[in-house]
């Protein structure tokens, strides 16, 4: 009777701790979410009070669309209608990739300013800072794809995809770009200054991207070394899965590819910008 009493009694204060505990980590988790949104917002005002950081996104997409539609355009695909169909799918996926290389350079130059010592003063996660960061970033991306499918569709752009797998293209290179920008945090934190930021992340990113099916998805005429490299590429199956939900085709396997890929990168760069974060500041 001693025991069964004893064991009650741990169970009565059990639960209630236990609960506790998990109301506790339960706001925690909510109080960092909602840091991180506020300081997401913070980097969404800055862009409304200062539109010029919007001029490379807002530029980007038009000058590379006409600069690849007009070089190459006839010489792949016989003409630049047929081409533009081909084209800009694989430059959401290419957007994707270099608009992530602004917020490395925006977060070194926060760093260098001190505005990250100021956070570490604040009561709030030390995650808080990083993911506001990323998210904030989201602005960026709307206008580089809103102006890319704006400027396409002027140019005769037509997409022959359902509604609801163009949202899905938009969305998985979306959620391709978030994973991304947690390197281009790592970069940020690692580059000695702001200056830098910009060079060490194309050395990442061109590689990736003109080592891809981005410009035409046609790779036999690649060597075979480089054909090797295009078929395990993520940058690869993002602009395929892009295309095939944009303009129709298979799409399915390269989604799939994409979305493993994306949550890998997560996976190492974000623990591992974590990290330096705590050594940088």
């Amino acid at each position: 009777m001693t025991t069964l009493r004893a064991q009650g009694a741990e169970l009565a204060h059990g639960r209630p701790a236990g609960g506790r505990r998990a109301r506790r980590r339960m706001s925690r988790a909510w109080r960092g979410t909602q840091n991180a949104l506020t300081l997401a917002w913070r980097n969404l005002a800055q862009l409304r009070h200062s539109p010029e950081k919007l001029l490379d996104v807002t530029l980007m997409p038009v000058v590379f669309l006409v600069l690849f539609l007009y070089v190459f355009g006839g010489a792949l695909a016989g003409s630049t209608h047929l081409y533009l169909e081909e084209l800009l799918p694989g430059l959401v996926a290419q957007m994707a990739m270099f608009t992530s290389t602004g917020l490395g350079t925006a977060l070194a130059e926060d760093i260098r300013k001190g505005v990250f010592d100021r956070f570490r003063s604040l009561p709030i996660p030390r995650s808080a800072p990083l993911t506001g960061a990323v998210l904030g970033d989201t602005g960026r991306f709307c206008v580089v794809m809103a102006v890319l499918t704006g400027f396409g569709s002027a140019l005769s752009f037509r997409f022959h995809g359902t509604i609801a797998g163009i949202l899905a293209a938009y969305a998985l290179a979306y959620a391709f770009y978030l994973a991304i920008c947690w390197v281009s945090v790592v970069i940020g934190l690692l580059a000695p200054g702001p200056e830098t930021v910009q060079g060490l992340s194309f050395i990442f990113i061109m590689p990736l991207v003109f080592g891809s099916s981005v410009l035409m998805p046609g790779v036999a005429t690649m060597p075979g070394w480089l054909q090797a490299w295009v078929k395990v590429n993520p940058v690869t199956h993002l602009a395929d899965a892009a295309r095939g939900l944009m303009v129709g085709g298979p799409a399915a396997t390269h989604v799939l590819y994409s979305l493993a890929w994306a949550a890998g990168i997560v996976a190492v760069a974000f623990p591992l910008a974590m990290l330096l974060y705590r050594r940088r500041t």
